[in-house]
């Protein structure tokens, strides 16, 4: 029996270019070990069934079921179905702050949690393959299209039934609701922190984007997010560096530097935090599965 092929991030494939709006259509592939990336991420389970181990949790989807969770945390597909086929995107998070969801779903979904549905119908199976090949036709104006749709669809499952996974915990506090221009403001410090990572930047520069003070920029952001502007703009770098690292030929200290750290010493321990390992080690594992 030919052996079972496995995702591989790649410096051109999501995890490096977070600006990236992404939609499939697809045979997923099993992951050897966690990725993340600084995307939302849309799965739609078209046939078959998949597994996920989340940064805290463990979920399975089967045919008809959808999903969506933050991809900057950890996480992998380790099992699935030999006739597994599945649908979604990857959406920055510029155009996660579009959408219109209940004010706990956007704080527990960027703190961990994952939102699943199985209200879905014909209709998804459809759409969502029409929305790939818009996506992937070349027509802007239908790419646009297919995005909007998309979105609608995702700010439905305020009218249908859904869980989130795992349950909230007792005493936890829920995300409070944003107006349009708090909204904006977060998608602005996001499309700045995307074009320029790999760059020395700080919260004067990044506040200056959206024309806000910088302390309202990292209180803002904070609530928005879960995040603080230095872990986004990490989280960046670390998703880049990820990608850099599947390469045989990788140096590590060469990553630090094209990835925006400083320092080794300081990408080695923003690194750790989030994979649980250092890059050399990393890069070693990729290697030994080769």
């Amino acid at each position: 029996m030919p052996e079972r092929p496995f995702y591989q991030p790649g410096a051109s494939s999501v995890e490096g270019l977070p600006l990236l709006l992404q939609m499939f259509h697809t045979a997923p592939l099993v992951m050897l070990k966690p990725h993340w990336h600084a995307q939302v991420e849309v799965n739609f389970i078209v046939r078959g069934s998949v597994h996920y181990r989340m940064n805290e949790h463990e979920i399975s989807l089967s045919a008809g079921e959808m999903c969506f969770f933050w991809g900057g945390l950890p996480h992998q597909m380790d099992d699935l179905s030999d006739d597994a086929i599945y649908a979604g995107a990857h959406l920055p998070l510029v155009h996660f702050f579009r959408l219109h969801l209940p004010a706990d779903v956007r704080h527990r979904l960027m703190t961990g949690a994952t939102l699943v549905t199985s209200a879905t119908d014909q209709s998804d199976n459809d759409n969502f393959a029409r929305w790939n090949r818009y996506a992937r036709s070349g027509d802007p104006a239908k790419a646009e299209h297919a995005v909007n749709e998309l979105l609608l669809r995702l700010e439905r499952v305020r009218f249908e039934p859904y869980r989130l996974v795992p349950e909230t915990a007792a005493g936890q506090e829920a995300g409070s609701a944003f107006d349009q221009q708090s909204s904006r403001n977060v998608g602005r410090m996001c499309d700045f922190i995307a074009e320029n990572f790999l760059y020395d930047i700080d919260c004067m520069n990044i506040a200056a984007a959206a024309d806000i003070h910088p302390k309202y920029a990292m209180s803002l952001f904070k609530k928005s997010t879960g995040m603080t502007l230095n872990e986004y703009v990490n989280l960046l770098r670390l998703s880049y560096a990820q990608a850099l690292l599947m390469h045989q030929d990788a140096n590590v200290l060469r990553v630090a530097m094209d990835s925006g750290f400083g320092s080794l010493s300081a990408f080695n321990k923003s690194f750790r935090k989030l994979a649980g390992m250092t890059p050399s080690d990393f890069r070693k594992g990729v290697a030994g599965a080769r």
